[in-house]
């Protein structure tokens, strides 16, 4: 299988009356009115852009259109009389533009850009997968981001469509200033590369701030009529090398860094997930992750999408077999409910490493735990075990690198990985043979083990010391909830303290500890010093420890 979209279409035309999704409402879509969707906005996307309507799309429809299946009230419906004023917030410039001028009126050509702005859902699967099999590149809009980064990477993709549900059209148009106190940053989906026409396609009820001439998605999937057609390769492309997506990790605002993926790097990496662990058809996978949710619908299996209430009730009522955490909301979660439900076989752990702690409550709450070693640029790279990563004695282990991942270790230590799952490039740049991952890592016989971030590694009085490779075992003493390691430079000498900081747990001494610390520390490791904190700093979506902020506290502390 080397393209996601005809390898779910294919699954689709075997069973079509599967589950495939359940909403986080708790309502469900077969296998076959998930091709049908997904065929519709291809074919819409696909085609070229209707002639001869001088209306907004609001405008022209019936008035029962006005209701949408999921419960839209009347009174969200536009009023014709209200279109052509200023005063509706849609931007004049937007609305005032002629129909013929300047706009594409051809369907997505090959790996043209698709700003995507909608929230995990049955809509998002279906607009997304059909957008890719139109051709196009997916790029995650994505809030919170400054405005010169979000203008920076506009100017990088040049989208040629804007995919978005109607409500943030309005957040990042009329109702912008109040979005932008509230901590949302947007770019202008409605123009967001002033002079660069796009076409849009909308989620949801018409709203004030939808441009004038957008698809809406409830009246493709009405107009499409019956099921799906074709479901084969030829019906969905042929060209496992075609962009599929673009995730900007970092860069500068003068060169943001995206990375970007073929059909066929996302298939491999999907396939490459689903054979690392037990997956098929009545298996329930509940998740909002694409890199798990999408291999349970290439499996035949169900994907659960999270309503956003509590998760251990969500896990029992859907009957989930599948899940997936990061480390610190996992704790959260055994803290309130040391059980989790039988029916729950895996739960796997990703975005961080995992303290001992966690990893021994998780063990105990009743399904395998599975940790996820990868990056963005190659998902996955390889798989440990819970038990395995606590039998570990020194460092954090990483596991067997997956069949097909390639590794290779420079003579610094850091690894470097190839595979079929590697991202094709980086946006702008040459075609990746393998990347650089930035962990220093050693080989302890087919398993590899982290020693720690190269950017993370501290010298002192000339000795390489690597946090990692102590953490997780002073994590794992008496007292001792989380434990990091961090450098403070010294400017007149350039060496570095060394200071240990921990999070204290029940029985925490710390005079029980520095006894402790040599048994698990190269003598040329020990710490300088112990800080103990009330919680570590975190950043990210994954609470990720933030290591710059964690110095910066503890030089304070000085």
């Amino acid at each position: 299988m080397n393209d996601i979209v005809s390898g779910i279409m294919t699954v689709a035309g075997r069973e079509p009356g599967r589950t495939a999704i359940v909403d986080g409402r708790g309502r469900e879509i077969t296998y076959g009115e998930l091709a049908r969707r997904v065929s519709a906005v291809r074919d819409a996307m696909s085609g070229p852009r209707p002639e001869n309507r001088a209306r907004p799309e609001a405008s022209a429809r019936p008035e029962n259109e006005a209701r949408r299946e999921n419960g839209t009230r009347p009174e969200h419906r536009a009023r014709p009389e209200d279109q052509a004023r200023p005063e509706d917030h849609v931007r004049p410039e937007i609305e005032a533009r002629p129909e013929n001028e300047a706009r594409p009126k051809d369907g997505l050509r090959p790996g043209d850009g698709v700003l995507f702005a909608v929230r995990p859902g049955v809509d998002a699967v279906a607009l997304a997968l059909g957008a890719v099999a139109a051709g196009g590149t997916l790029v995650l809009a994505d809030p919170g981001l400054a405005p010169d980064v979000l203008a920076a990477r506009m100017a990088a993709t040049r989208p040629a469509w804007v995919v978005s549900e109607s409500l943030l059209y309005t957040l990042s148009g009329p109702l912008r200033g109040l979005a932008r106190r509230r901590g949302l940053l947007l770019p202008n989906l409605a123009d967001p590369l002033p002079g660069h026409p796009v076409r849009h396609l909308y989620t949801g009820p018409w709203l004030p701030g939808v441009p004038r001439g957008a698809l809406r998605l409830s009246r493709i999937l009405r107009s499409s009529g019956g099921p799906a057609g074709p479901a084969g390769r030829e019906a969905y492309g042929t060209d496992p090398d075609q962009p599929a997506a673009v995730i900007f990790t970092s860069g500068t605002t003068a060169r943001p860094r995206g990375v970007v993926h073929t059909r066929g790097s996302l298939a491999a990496g999907l396939e490459m997930f689903r054979s690392a662990f037990p997956l098929g058809p009545g298996d329930v996978v509940h998740t909002d992750q694409l890199m798990l949710g999408l291999p349970a619908l290439l499996a035949g299996a169900t994907w659960s999408l999270p309503g956003g209430g509590d998760l251990a009730t969500e896990l029992a009522a859907r009957r989930a077999t599948h899940t997936f955490a990061v480390p610190v909301h996992l704790d959260r979660l055994l803290r309130e409910t040391p059980r989790l439900p039988e029916t729950l076989r895996y739960l796997l752990l990703g975005a961080a490493p995992a303290p001992p702690g966690v990893l021994r409550r998780a063990i105990e709450a009743g399904p395998e735990i599975l940790s996820v070693y990868a990056m963005t640029e190659a998902l996955p790279i390889a798989i440990a075990s819970a038990g395995e990563k606590l039998a570990q004695a020194e460092g954090d282990l990483l596991g067997v690198p997956l069949p097909g991942v390639g590794v290779r270790i420079a003579e610094d230590g850091e690894l470097f990985v190839s595979g079929p799952h590697l991202a094709q490039r980086y946006l702008g740049e040459e075609p990746l043979r393998e990347i650089a991952t930035g962990d220093l890592v050693r080989l302890e016989g087919d398993r590899l083990v982290l020693l720690g971030r190269k950017k993370d590694m501290i010298l002192r009085d000339g000795v390489n010391i690597y946090p990692g490779l102590y953490e997780s075992g002073i994590a794992a003493l008496p007292g001792v909830a989380e434990a990091a390691i961090v450098g403070l430079s010294d400017p007149e000498t350039g060496d570095e303290e060394v200071v240990l900081a921990v999070v204290p747990a029940d029985g925490y001494d710390e005079g029980l500890l520095r006894k402790a610390l040599p048994e698990i520390v190269d003598a040329a490791a020990l710490p300088d010093r112990i800080e103990p904190l009330a919680a570590f700093p975190r950043s990210g979506r994954a609470d990720k420890l933030d290591r710059a902020a964690l110095r910066d506290l503890v030089a304070r502390r000085a």
